[in-house]
């Protein structure tokens, strides 16, 4: 049934006063194996699909989430164990951010075992850069940026990155691993085909921050060592090549590495040094060109699907044959997103004690939902379904991208394990469980012997800045004095600049 005559059959519906729940079971609303409907019905597989099947409303007065509470601090700045994966949540909410979760972000370091440390951040949705300052990871640190699609939640702070990294720390450029574009006639018939990929995104970021840029090129922006990497030397799919003109050794280089979205299994990033591989896989968003990405090191594995509608490649990866055995191996982490009910999803939008189907706003916000979830998203019983093929489980399933608070916590457990009964959340034991919903600052240190603490960050929430480490001998500044010293005023007009001086102000400042 399609979305026009579904809204007929709405406005219809209400004009003859039947009930939201007759509406609905007359309209056979099915979303990801769910069917919403006023009775229990049968679905496939003989389950049983309510409606409101966790039983609206909660006895929770506001929203909260214990479980972080039940972890053990970690200490931002504590060293890498040489065998081990370090998983950093910097952002883990769905739209609209709210203080505890921050848009998407995940951002994965590695120990030296395999020869020299590495780093990557993927995705940087809004407001993730105030966790990075507060776990004490400088811009220097987040020079490689896989980004799973191009959606604001996703990548905005790229910007962030980009423009504030050259004068931190990060006197390199910047590398933005991300989808082709989608290849979808917009809208269809119309005979237009958007350049919409991350190369395309690149060009226009750099155009847009050109003032941003300029402003700031009084300091020097690149060192005289720095060694710009080879196609071969990090295994790309394709030449590093700024977009612009900027120096290719210059930290307002931005560098699109664009990934081929349809493959399943091609290659990202291969770095012999380090000993990182990471490919990836389409999956189904919104729109085409959105993809997930496996990292592989020392052993030890990690999937982010990033957002999506329940799909088989993600299972497939997770399974991760070996391919000299043909064996599944398993992962030891499995990231997948979630997404929460519509009848949940409005009646915490709307501030309701429980739902109300006779309100039309509610009506309207659970079809608004329902859309949502239709295009983009995968709904709980999915997810648990989606775990219920991965043979060997995933030692740690990791649930994000969705808005956290106990009775919404525990009525996805509910619809994930009555598809995956294996599935524990232990709040008393947190390392017992294998499988959490993430919250901004968890911690997950994952060792070669691939045991995994769940820890969170104990921070400063008024941290000045994170410690830096500038490379040196720098390069001479773009702005600077004809002897080569920096020049910050060299870009200003000072006609009506006030001079310090004894009936001003003073030089030093104070």
């Amino acid at each position: 049934m399609g979305e026009e005559k579904i809204m007929k059959k709405s406005d219809k519906s209400k004009s003859k006063g039947i009930t939201r729940r007759e509406m609905l079971k007359l309209g056979g609303l099915a979303f990801g194996g769910v069917l919403l409907g006023s009775d229990s019905v049968k679905a496939i597989g003989g389950q049983q699909c309510t409606l409101n099947g966790c039983n609206y409303p909660t006895v929770i007065p506001r929203d909260q989430y214990d479980y972080p509470s039940k972890l053990n601090d970690f200490t931002p700045g504590t060293p890498l164990d040489s065998n081990e994966m370090r998983i950093t949540f910097m952002g883990s909410g769905f739209p609209p951010s709210k203080p505890a979760q921050q848009m998407m972000s995940i951002f994965v370091e590695v120990g030296d075992a395999m020869g020299e440390a590495d780093q990557f951040v993927f995705d940087c949705g809004s407001g993730v850069i105030s966790n990075y300052t507060a776990m004490e990871i400088p811009y220097g640190r987040m020079d490689k940026v896989f980004i799973t699609h191009l959606h604001g939640d996703h990548m905005s702070d790229l910007s962030a990155i980009y423009c504030f990294g050259p004068s931190e720390d990060r006197k390199s450029p910047l590398y933005v691993w991300g989808p082709s574009r989608s290849g979808v006639e917009s809208p269809k018939g119309s005979g237009k085909y958007y350049n919409d990929g991350t190369k395309a995104f690149c060009e226009s970021l750099r155009k847009a921050m050109r003032w941003h840029t300029e402003s700031f090129s009084f300091l020097p922006t690149s060192y005289k060592s720095y060694k710009i990497p080879t196609k071969q030397d990090w295994g790309l799919p394709c030449k590093p090549k700024p977009v612009g003109n900027d120096s290719p050794d210059d930290g307002f280089a931005l560098v699109p590495i664009e990934l081929k979205w349809r493959q399943v299994g091609g290659v990202a990033y291969d770095n012999k040094n380090s000993g990182v591989r990471i490919t990836h896989f389409p999956v189904i968003h919104c729109r085409q060109g959105s993809i997930g990405y496996k990292l592989e090191w020392n052993g030890l594995t990690m999937i982010y699907t990033s957002d999506t509608r329940p799909e088989t490649n993600c299972i497939e990866q997770a399974k991760n044959i070996d391919p000299m055995t043909g064996e599944a191996r398993g992962v030891d982490v499995f990231i997948h997103e979630m997404i929460l009910p519509p009848e949940l999803m409005a009646t915490k939008g709307m501030r309701l004690p429980a739902p109300d189907y006779a309100d039309p706003n509610f009506d309207a916000s659970v079809y608004f939902a329902k859309t949502v979830i239709e295009s983009s998203h995968t709904p709980q019983g999915a997810l648990g379904y989606i775990l219920s093929q991965i043979n060997p489980h995933p030692k740690l399933s990791v649930i994000t991208h969705c808005p956290v608070a106990d009775d919404a916590v525990a009525c996805a457990l509910k619809s994930v394990q009555a598809h995956c009964p294996w599935a524990i959340m232990d709040k008393d034991n947190p390392n017992a469980s294998n499988i959490i919903w993430s919250t901004d600052l968890m911690v997950l240190r994952v060792h070669d012997n691939h045991q995994i603490e769940q820890l969170r960050g104990n921070v400063n929430d008024y941290i000045f800045s994170p410690p830096t480490n500038v490379p040196t001998p720098l390069n001479t500044a773009k702005y600077s004095t004809k002897a080569g010293l920096m020049d910050p005023t060299q870009q200003l007009d000072l006609s009506t600049f006030i001079e310090p001086g004894d009936d001003t102000w003073c030089k030093d400042g104070y």
